[in-house]
């Protein structure tokens, strides 16, 4: 399926890094679910740029299952067919300050939990939710978005990359799953972008020995990284499924 032929779902839309990600989609000119939790008005203000017949912001908490199925239901009734693609770019709120992360000795697992009821159990939810349609309409497209800190913790953020890695697990257990009935399921992990919402707290000196390490002597921009997405969506992934792409300038190889 054509890209301007897909309705698209992005969770964590209002901000950062699925603002990115859903601008990118509707600049191709497909029509776009903005999900936003707090987030409400840069999601409108997204929303409004592309207009009524092609976007609308929907707020939801993706760690609620009843919100979920009503975000879905209300994109249904908007645009008149389900949903097609959903990318789970939703974010439990975290900072990726180094010097202030909490460290392997006083770390409580209550962190690990919010993070994995975000990450994971939130990409659950969505494609719970998401998958019924597109079974009956055999395709769909299913994007998780990962980090390269599970191959390169290059500073171990414990509960953050944690997460990250069980939805690597998850992403690949579904795709074997929901395979057989025409929907992909792929990642795309990115190391520090330059510059998301999440990396406000980062110091200039990290950013700068990122870049100096990579091929490309630069760190990555979520609207680099967005692109990487909508290949995923695209007719040109149509074979690939239970993939991790990372995004990272040639950090790391994988």
């Amino acid at each position: 399926m054509e890209l301007r032929q897909q309705i698209v779902l992005v969770t964590g839309g209002g901000r950062g890094l699925g603002m990115a990600i859903a601008r990118a989609f509707a600049a191709e000119g497909t029509r776009i679910v903005v999900n936003y939790r707090h987030s409400r008005e840069p999601a409108e203000a997204l929303a409004a740029k592309f207009g009524p017949k092609q976007a609308l912001a929907l707020a939801a908490d993706v760690t609620r299952p009843d919100q979920v199925q009503a975000m879905f239901d209300a994109a249904t009734r908007y645009f008149g067919q389900p949903v097609t693609t959903v990318v789970n770019s939703a974010l439990p709120d975290y900072s990726f300050n180094g010097e202030a992360r909490a460290k392997a000795l006083e770390i409580k697992w209550d962190a690990f939990t919010v993070q994995l009821q975000g990450a994971v159990g939130g990409a659950l939810n969505v494609v719970q939710a998401a998958a019924p349609a597109m079974r009956a309409r055999h395709y769909g497209r299913i994007i998780n978005i990962g980090s390269n800190l599970f191959q390169n913790p290059v500073v171990p953020y414990h509960d953050y990359t944690a997460a990250k890695a069980a939805l690597l697990s998850l992403t690949r257990t579904l795709s074997a799953d929901l395979g057989p009935d025409g929907i992909t399921v792929n990642m795309v992990s990115g190391g520090l972008l330059r510059t998301a919402d999440a990396s406000q707290a980062t110091p200039q000196a990290v950013f700068d020995s990122i870049a100096a390490s990579t091929p490309l002597r630069r760190v990555t921009t979520p609207e680099e990284f967005a692109d990487a997405v909508l290949f995923f969506a695209s007719p040109w992934a149509r074979a690939v499924t239970g993939q991790n792409l990372i995004v990272d300038g040639g950090l790391v190889k994988h």
